[in-house]
């Protein structure tokens, strides 16, 4: 096969790895890859494919997690840090006090970031960053079968001692879901919360401290990935 782009970057500027180097490939969707490289030639590297394997690091909960999305780089950092705890999907979230309103071309580096921490991180299955969503539309496309958590304060909830629901099946893996969310910095506004408690939502507060966006959501997806490892 040839690898060619930033991958081909990758392996031959950072990695150092030239002709009879030995590399794990993978494609995204839990498939690895042994490989030899045979040639380094203009930026791109032929490799021979040696064997295949599935191999399953995903967690036993599938995380759907909508974020009012920060900032400037500490968004790249939420995404980094979202991959290594093993989240399924991130929404970009509008709310009402949103300020960071992510273009296409911000998204698309986002997903680079996905591809990176993900080789960073070992993980083989690529978490998706779905098109930013209205409040008003995500909060009613969460299934009532799994958890639907808030990060708001003012109620408290222990999100450890949560009983699971029973898991789905699906391709071949034992699955439960799990939608959470967290909003801008100003929090989210005291409609949103009606919105979502009356569809079902738990609010979650995570202490008495003022957190971050990103904080806030590698917080609440600790706490629930916790409750199944």
């Amino acid at each position: 096969m040839l690898l060619s782009g930033p991958e081909a970057h990758h392996l031959v500027h950072v990695m150092r790895g030239g002709p009879g180097a030995r590399v794990v490939l993978f494609d995204g969707t839990g498939w690895e890859y042994s490989a030899q490289v045979d040639e380094v030639r203009g930026g791109q590297a032929r490799l021979t494919i040696l064997g295949r394997e599935q191999v399953d690091r995903e967690l036993p909960i599938e995380i759907h997690l909508g974020v009012s999305l920060p900032k400037g780089d500490r968004q790249k950092w939420l995404v980094e840090k979202v991959v290594e705890l093993g989240v399924a999907r991130i929404v970009p979230l509008r709310t009402a006090r949103s300020v960071a309103q992510p273009v296409q071309q911000a998204l698309a580096r986002l997903r680079r970031a996905v591809i990176e921490a993900s080789k960073q991180c070992g993980r083989n299955r690529l978490m998706e960053i779905g098109e930013p969503q209205e409040w008003s539309d995500f909060v009613p496309a969460a299934p009532t079968g799994g958890h639907r958590l808030l990060a708001h304060p003012g109620k408290q909830l222990s999100v450890v001692s949560c009983q699971l629901p029973a898991p789905l099946t699906t391709d071949n893996r034992q699955l439960t879901t799990a939608y959470l969310a967290v909003g801008p910095e100003g929090g989210f506004t005291a409609d949103e919360v009606a919105l979502a408690t009356s569809a079902g939502w738990q609010q979650v507060d995570l202490g008495r401290r003022t957190l971050r966006i990103e904080t806030a959501a590698i917080l609440l997806v600790a706490l629930v990935s916790a409750e199944v490892l």
